[in-house]
């Protein structure tokens, strides 16, 4: 409880609780934008996209809406807002050494839900509005703060505490997803293969993820799973999870046994790894981040771009947008997106659908937010250029609305 009351109040007094003037106005609001993305693949240009009510309720030709206020965005381009489906929003660095908080730092609850809240903003001031954090109890009481409106946030979605060999066996494997559950999991992070700075082998028996994915299917919960090569990818596919996670040592036939199967390929090939290089000093000495461990991640970078390249070419692989964004990376997740145009041969359109729609409909969300069709929740961003000539435009974001509310808006210069 002393949580619950010390957020809100720190954050008035940090000036985070309030809203760009009007923005919180009751009414309808009128966005008018030079073109729009609909984050399905399609492009409409100069249109006016009506707001009621927290959803998009009409799409019209620019200078035909009509509202009670209204945003000059025509010399933007409008999109959904970006949905990063692998975050850790409470890792943070510690204000006192500077480095990872390992929980050698002693650290209060109010602490670390403020710390979580921190990277909450800077995330959605970069353009993402809903998140899947992979996974801690203090996103608990952050998710709820910000589904309620009281703090300024992504919408996140948590997995709590995840799956792994150390949580035994079969049954208590089932033990352990029905208490995650019970206390509000909205999916469940499993960890089948060790971390790749110790080479990434299995970590879990077939019998181990049959338990945890059909659990979680009975609780009516998606299943993301740390996962890196084909062995463990054939296990779980034949568990019926949901996701894989990472997947840096995957070959062809792993990855279209994931299509045929409908599993979605989460890939995160570039923002976390470049985050923890130009970071290093803050990582190494703490647990397993060594420079051996360190080395093994500089090996696996151009090998993880190459998988990248490959599962562009699996016909219906879902390959989405994530990032595992640790301490560091918090608000710049857009990099990640460039660097799969840039460097990893994505069309730009294709990336964007990733982070929208696709990335919505593994998050089972896809009838609520990811599009810009009437009738979605109005999470809408605006960048300063058209990322489908320039990608670094998503880097760019001069609007933010979650809901209906804005949260940013920085008007053209003269």
């Amino acid at each position: 409880m002393k949580t619950r009351m010390l957020v809100p109040l720190t954050l008035l007094a940090m000036g985070l609780l309030s809203p760009c003037p009007g923005a919180g106005q009751e009414g309808t609001v009128v966005l008018e934008a030079g073109r729009v993305l609909d984050g399905r693949g399609g492009v409409l240009e100069a249109r006016d996209v009506v707001v009621r009510d927290g959803q998009i309720v009409e799409i019209l030709p620019a200078g035909e809406g009509r509202g009670d206020v209204r945003y000059d965005l025509s010399d933007r381009t409008l999109l959904p807002g970006l949905v990063d489906t692998h975050v850790h929003i409470h890792w943070h660095f510690d204000r006192a050494t500077g480095r990872t908080h390992s929980g050698e730092v002693e650290e209060t609850p109010e602490e670390a839900v403020l710390y979580a809240a921190e990277n909450a903003w800077k995330t959605l001031m970069g353009g993402v509005t809903t998140v899947q954090s992979l996974g801690s109890p203090t996103d608990v009481p952050l998710r709820d703060f910000v589904e309620a409106g009281a703090i300024p946030g992504p919408r996140i979605l948590t997995s709590i505490s995840a799956v792994s060999a150390r949580t035994g066996g079969p049954a208590e494997i089932r033990r352990h997803v029905d208490e995650m559950a019970d206390r509000g999991a909205d999916a469940i992070k499993i960890f089948a293969s060790a971390s790749i700075r110790d080479g990434g082998p299995p970590t879990l028996s077939q019998e181990q993820l049959d338990a945890a994915c059909g659990q979680a299917r009975a609780r009516g919960l998606r299943t993301l799973v740390h996962a890196y090569d084909p062995v463990i990818t054939r296990r779980l596919v034949q568990a019926g999870c949901t996701t894989v996670e990472h997947g840096a040592l995957l070959d062809r036939a792993s990855l279209e046994l994931m299509a045929e199967n409908g599993v979605y390929f989460d890939p995160n090939i570039d923002l976390v790894l470049r985050n923890y290089f130009e970071n290093s000093e803050r990582f190494v000495g703490v647990g397993n981040y060594s420079e051996a461990g360190f080395a093994e991640m500089r090996k696996v970078l151009p090998v993880a771009l190459e998988i990248f390249r490959e599962a562009l070419t699996v016909p219906g692989l879902k390959t989405v947008f994530g990032t595992d964004a640790v301490a560091g990376a918090h608000g710049r997740n857009y990099q990640e997106l460039v660097y799969r145009i840039e460097e990893g041969g994505q069309d730009p359109m294709a990336a964007i659908v990733s982070a929208t729609s696709l990335a919505a409909e593994s998050l089972g969300l896809e009838d609520r937010i990811g599009s810009v069709v009437p009738g979605m929740e109005a999470d809408l961003i605006a960048l300063d250029g058209d990322p489908l000539q320039d990608p670094g435009a998503l880097g760019r974001v001069v609007f933010v609305m979650k809901g209906g509310t804005v949260y940013k808006h920085r008007p053209a210069g003269p």
